[in-house]
């Protein structure tokens, strides 16, 4: 399932069992409420329950639906004997996570946007505008000038081989996905590129970093030890290097290092935790006030991320356009030149 389809799922069973239904029921009901792409999971997870296993072992059988930390809360509720808080737990870290998503979406999706049309702008000019100029420039019997030599030459090359061109970009393009898909030292290669990328590369280290500390500060409010909250987190880390260094310091705490050294040993690179947030978490851990430190450390982060990515938003706006209205002009302009020489031509 997608986080929207999880946190609706979250949603409509703990508005169920908090009116009185009994678990099995409730799954039962929205069974027969539910979407066609739904059907089949709930249809599993009514099957499981009734041959008797726990609501956790019978989410494990439906993994590629539910995160990982959507099954280990459930699996500590059902400890504590208290899945209403397992569930709002849930549906608080799932639409953080959403609006989070929403954000960054948001916020990369214009520049994407007008950087992708003035590319199909520039390839619409050189397969059909430029041509029509080539047309009219022949017949003058003067020699163009090199810009717009060059422009013709290039736009005769992408017209007459647009065709190979698209089918190779999208070759290429399918065998870059599927490699990454397939490799996952590739997958981390990218994740730690992506953390040097200019202008963006902080806000991914923010989301990341954000996304942490709200992932562990829930799992520890909900009763679980930090050594399992530590190995819940790296399970549903969106992101490598977050998933190794989660891992780096589970394996430091379990040979007897206090949480803030194993947080610098696991990262003395600072690549993903900053000075603040290893200080602030080194006071906690020992304070024993770690999960609400993480809680506050992640709404904080997150508005430092909001801030910037409002930001980048004012400040790539007009870049773009200038941007885009110096590549468009340049074109215009050279496709001019003979024209503003056209004394010297004819």
């Amino acid at each position: 399932m997608r986080k929207q389809d999880q946190l609706h799922f979250a949603q409509q069973l703990l508005s169920l069992l908090g009116a009185g239904l009994a678990l099995l029921n409730a799954i039962e009901l929205m069974h027969s409420c539910a979407p066609k792409h739904w059907q089949s999971c709930l249809i599993e997870l009514h099957s499981q329950l009734k041959k008797g296993n726990s609501f956790s072992q019978s989410l494990q059988f439906k993994k590629d639906h539910f995160s990982a930390e959507f099954i280990n809360l459930i699996r500590v509720s059902e400890r504590t004997g208290d899945i209403h808080l397992a569930l709002t737990t849930i549906c608080e870290q799932l639409e953080a996570q959403i609006e989070l998503q929403r954000k960054l979406q948001q916020s990369l999706s214009y520049p994407i946007i007008t950087l992708a049309s003035s590319f199909l702008l520039i390839i619409i000019m050189m397969v059909w505008v430029v041509p029509v100029f080539k047309d009219v420039f022949a017949h003058f019997q003067a020699e163009l000038p090199a810009p717009t030599q060059a422009l013709i030459q290039v736009s005769s090359l992408i017209k007459d081989y647009l065709l190979e061109i698209s089918i190779s970009l999208a070759g290429l393009t399918t065998f870059l996905g599927m490699a990454w898909l397939k490799n996952p030292s590739l997958q981390k290669k990218c994740d730690q590129l992506s953390f040097s990328l200019p202008i963006v590369g902080q806000l991914f280290r923010l989301a990341t970093l954000t996304y942490w500390c709200r992932t562990l500060g829930h799992l520890l409010r909900s009763g679980l030890p930090l050594p399992d909250a530590l190995r819940v987190t790296a399970q549903s880390s969106n992101h490598w290097l977050s998933h190794d260094l989660s891992a780096e310091v589970f394996k430091h705490l379990t040979q007897g290092w206090p949480l803030g050294d194993a947080l610098k040993r696991a990262d003395p690179k600072r690549l993903l935790f900053d000075i603040e947030t290893l200080q602030l978490l080194h006071i906690a851990s020992e304070s024993g006030s770690l999960p609400k430190m993480l809680s506050q450390r992640a709404q904080m982060l997150g508005s430092q991320l909001s801030n910037r990515l409002n930001m980048l938003s004012q400040s790539l706006e007009p870049f773009l356009i200038i941007f885009v209205g110096i590549i468009i002009g340049s074109l215009v302009i050279v496709l001019y030149l003979p024209i503003f020489n056209l004394g010297q031509i004819v």
